[in-house]
């Protein structure tokens, strides 16, 4: 049933909402989490906070906001024309990097699937193969890819809910005891080092709200959509890398390049394992077929509009962005190469921190943007009151969760704003221009004086 002819009700959007937030993300969260230890409890439960408060922030954006574009359209509102070009430009290169990590999450199945080893070269080789098929996949357009996507994504949410609600049949608490604290860090540093692996399980969270436009009744369904689905993820996160946790030994499940696999194995028998690992590696590379369109038309689109260099924008007859597909794929092989390190799990973890950084820009953005967009909204003092307080506790978590995810990601993410201010420099004239064309500023001075 199409959401455009038929509207949905609260029950169906928070079920939908919760549903495109588990992808892809959790598959390898397992391993990571059990390099710190079941104390990253700690940091699911702040990271969930966090997320609410970003939810909600962003659900009442969503409502009041009367411009385009999504988060640009919100940072649009307090830092203008260039608020809206470098919300767009973060979030797109955080779905640049996000994709070189679907793709190590896949090769690390793989690798277990076909029970081989590989070199970090021969892993970052086997990342880029896969980032060139699934690119040159898309060449014909997304009609098919978008629509593998959409099925094998449930090779991931079907084996995390079953964990979830069959795996406490062979939870040991003594195992789960055991694995608290397995590198003896104090409590404080320990929470910290697993903020930035738990956010990433949460990012596009901002996205529920493009289903806005379906909803019965959207002031009331979508904030509620928005935090239900989000509660609703994170206890599916929560439980199923928990009871992972005290199913698999720590020493184990530390060094699995396929923890679910690894789970189902013990649960049941390797054959079952095999399957979950097999559903697993093609779930990521339906969900990276999708994603590698997908990021090279939000490119497109903000170059139609005239925020991105206009080589994003030129596309074939059938409106594919091939141009700027290839561009966005020389992108993914540079960091693929930047990253290589001697286990798979740790070029995961530089790669999701980068990931986690950049799309914080566009979050902290929005968030400042909140109070302006409820002014201009009229929204009333006691609400809105309401509402930034939420903003800042979203905010504050945004800031530690970049504190969080260490120097190296913060100093790329760095480079990464620097360039794209740079980058504004080439497209800025013609908003200028517009403006002086449209009388905002004086009618009498144009760029040709």
């Amino acid at each position: 049933m199409s959401v455009s002819k038929s509207k949905m009700n609260v029950w169906q959007l928070t079920i939908l909402t919760a549903v495109n937030m588990i992808g892809s993300g959790i598959i390898l969260l397992p391993s990571k989490l059990a390099e710190v230890g079941t104390i990253s409890l700690y940091s699911w439960l702040v990271t969930a906070g966090g997320s609410l408060a970003l939810a909600y922030a962003f659900a009442r954006c969503g409502t009041l906001s009367r411009k385009p574009g999504g988060m640009g359209g919100y940072a649009e509102y307090a830092f203008g024309k260039a608020g809206n070009f470098m919300a767009n430009y973060t979030y797109g290169v955080s779905l640049v990097i996000a994709n070189v990590a679907i793709a190590i999450t896949a090769v690390g199945y793989g690798m277990v699937l076909f029970n081989t080893s590989l070199t970090p070269l021969q892993t970052c080789l086997w990342t880029i193969i896969l980032l060139i098929v699934t690119t040159a996949a898309n060449f014909g357009g997304a009609r098919i890819t978008g629509r593998i996507g959409a099925v094998t994504v449930w090779g991931v949410i079907g084996p995390v809910v079953a964990v979830a609600i069959l795996g406490w049949f062979w939870f040991s608490g003594t195992t789960w005891t055991e694995a608290w604290n397995p590198r003896n860090l104090d409590f404080l540093p320990a929470v910290g080092s697993s903020i930035s692996i738990t956010l990433w399980a949460f990012l596009g969270l901002e996205s529920a709200c493009a289903n806005a436009d379906a909803a019965e009744n959207p002031e009331r369904d979508v904030p509620i959509a928005v935090l239900g689905g989000t509660i609703g993820a994170a206890i599916i996160y929560i439980v199923s890398t928990n009871v992972i946790a005290g199913i698999i030994p720590n020493a184990q499940l530390a060094q699995s390049n396929a923890p679910f696999g690894l789970v189902f194995s013990t649960m049941f028998s390797p054959l079952v394992g095999q399957i979950v690992t097999t559903a697993m590696v093609i779930a990521c590379i339906g969900s990276l077929l999708g994603w590698q369109f997908t990021v090279a038309q939000v490119f497109k689109s903000s170059a139609d509009v005239g925020y991105f260099l206009p080589i994003f924008k030129m596309a074939t007859k059938s409106g594919t962005p091939i141009v700027g597909m290839l561009v966005l794929l020389v992108a993914q092989i540079a960091l693929s190469l930047m990253t290589i390190s001697p286990q798979l799990s740790s070029q995961f973890q530089k790669i999701v921190d980068f990931a986690v950084v950049t799309n914080l820009v566009p979050y902290v953005m929005s968030m400042a943007a909140l109070i302006t967009i409820q002014k201009i909204a009229r929204v009333p003092a006691g609400p809105a009151l309401v509402t930034n307080i939420i903003a800042m506790i979203a905010t504050a978590y945004s800031f530690y969760a970049l504190y969080s995810s260490g120097e190296q990601a913060l100093m790329l993410g760095g480079l990464c704003v620097f360039a794209g201010w740079t980058l504004f420099g080439f497209v800025s004239a013609r908003f200028y221009q517009a403006e002086v064309d449209a009388g905002v500023k004086n009618p009498g001075l144009s760029l040709q004086e």
